[in-house]
């Protein structure tokens, strides 16, 4: 059944945790969906394990547009949801509407993130306004790590968590549909998944956040520049893809691939006659 809005809503008010992964092409969507996750981010994270960028700050509107419109491709139930990229939607309230309808008519995807509290709220709810979803981002913003001085646990004063329990209800309303709380103290996590109706999505934020979200390359195994404290590897396909490419390398290098059985058949009367 397809994850949309009510879904994830009902999936809060009966305890039922929401799972979500990023993914940023048509394959790996396809598994995710077919594994059952509920939600799927495309989310600014690719430029740093798909692009090699050092942070979020250089992705573009057609960097996402590109990649959402892949993992839609890849995708029957789950919900998409397209990360809106840094001064995508900051500039102006139109400049937000424009571009998350982009995402909406160009993508195909469900809905879209940005990051931010009160600041993004007359954003979040002319995009609501418009029809369109919106996923709300609290604590550590990625776009905003250069305001942070650096990848830094927040909300940690009682000023910050204050103020990050404010900006919850602040988002929800405007009307965003749920919050990703990434990097806050667990017990600040639980309290603001209390305080607030919509469904929270933690990383780094602790259990009792409604659901969970993972950069897919970090849960796998796949990014070695560094891990992050919150991630678990649920697998080291890393590693087992390492030694794939090892053995190709090798096999073709002695020869031994491709064999008989991976390689196509003509008549040795007709080869003879072409000497």
């Amino acid at each position: 059944m397809k994850t949309t809005v009510a879904t994830v809503r009902q999936q809060k008010k009966d305890g039922d945790k929401i799972t979500m992964l990023t993914a940023y092409d048509y394959s790996t969507a396809k598994l995710m969906d077919e594994a059952g996750i509920d939600m799927i981010l495309v989310g600014d994270s690719l430029g740093m394990v798909m692009l090699g960028y050092e942070d979020t700050l250089s992705v573009t509107m057609e960097d996402m547009l590109h990649h959402t419109r892949a993992v839609c491709r890849g995708t029957k139930n789950a919900m998409v949801v397209g990360d809106m990229p840094f001064m995508s939607y900051q500039a102006s309230v139109y400049d937000a509407v424009v571009n998350a309808g982009r995402f909406i008519k160009e993508t195909g995807c469900n809905a879209v993130k940005l990051e931010g509290g009160a600041a993004v709220c007359p954003q979040i709810k002319a995009i609501t306004e418009a029809g369109i979803p919106v996923m709300a981002h609290l604590g550590l913003t990625p776009q905003s790590v250069n305001a942070f001085g650096g990848f830094k646990v927040q909300g940690k004063s009682e000023e910050a968590a204050r103020k990050l329990v404010d900006d919850a209800k602040a988002i929800q309303e405007a009307g965003a549909f749920a919050v990703v709380l990434e990097c806050i103290p667990s017990k600040l996590a639980k309290l603001i998944s209390e305080t607030i109706q919509i469904p929270t999505i933690g990383i780094g934020a602790g259990a009792g956040c409604d659901g969970q979200v993972l950069v897919y390359q970090d849960m796998l195994a796949l990014f070695s520049d560094f891990k992050p404290k919150f991630v678990k590897h649920f697998a080291d396909v890393g590693s087992a893809m390492k030694e794939g490419f090892e053995g190709y390398i090798r096999e073709v290098k002695e020869g031994t691939f491709p064999a008989e059985e991976h390689s196509f058949k003509i008549a040795d009367d007709i080869i003879e006659k072409l000497y």
